[in-house]
């Protein structure tokens, strides 16, 4: 699953390296090379082939790494600069498989609900003006997609945002009005008053569909099988880590 290359970049942002303190990880490009098998696959972690060593001993690691964050700090440390003349944000609906529906106090704390498809989960996206991931947010799918962008661009500077319709809210509107950056949103048919956008720059809102494209080729992602949302949550940061270095 990694090349040399790529390891070198990811082996100094895992824990259990030699010179940490504690415990040293037993081969941690075995166990990085295992769980992505596993999200690339979207196999039952029973069925890690045993060349990765016993599959318990690696999903109990990779829940242990999940619920500390390493996933995440090593997409972040993974993907540094990012190019915010512009940001994009959208998102996409995920099948949730039955066997992800068990978690202690139900799925309605897990990023899961009921729409259209059944049982989904919405993963809403912010990518940059070159389609690389920046931030994301997990939601049950019945949510509407803009509940997840404030979260996703507090903190962040861009001269405008690039969205498709289902983000035209007066409340988002004012609220990039408020931080100077431009809204290139179309407008709802159902608006009294059109408001226009710009039609060239709306062009690129094609990088965030690429983005959901790439990261959905991981089976793991496109349909979830986690049970808990930060299990789902470190699987897309591990994905997205990867194809930051590709």
């Amino acid at each position: 699953m990694l090349s040399d290359r790529q390891w070198q970049r990811i082996a100094p942002l895992l824990p259990g390296k030699k010179g940490d303190a504690g415990r040293s990880g037993e081969d941690n490009r075995l166990f990085v090379e295992a769980v992505l098998w596993i999200v690339r696959v979207g196999a039952p972690w029973r069925d890690l082939p045993e060349d990765f060593g016993k599959w318990s001993s690696v999903w109990k690691r990779f829940r242990r790494w999940a619920l500390k964050g390493v996933s995440e700090r090593v997409f972040e440390a993974l993907s540094q600069d990012p190019d915010f003349e512009y940001a994009i944000v959208d998102g996409t609906i995920v099948k949730v498989h039955r066997h992800a529906t068990g978690a202690k106090g139900g799925t309605q704390n897990q990023a899961i609900g009921k729409s259209r498809g059944g049982l989904t989960t919405k993963i809403v996206a912010l990518v940059d003006g070159l389609g690389n991931l920046a931030r994301f947010v997990l939601l049950p799918g019945q949510r509407h997609d803009s509940i997840g962008v404030k979260p996703l661009i507090t903190g962040i500077d861009f001269e405008a945002l690039i969205a498709d319709k289902a983000f035209d809210s007066n409340a988002l509107r004012a609220l990039l009005n408020e931080r100077g950056a431009l809204a290139v949103i179309p407008a709802k048919a159902d608006r009294k008053t059109p408001i226009p956008h710009d039609r060239e720059m709306y062009k690129w809102r094609h990088l965030v569909e690429n983005f959901f494209q790439r990261i959905k080729e991981f089976r793991r992602i496109a349909t979830r099988y986690d049970k808990t949302d930060t299990s789902f949550a470190a699987a897309i940061y591990l994905a997205a880590a990867l194809l930051a270095i590709r």
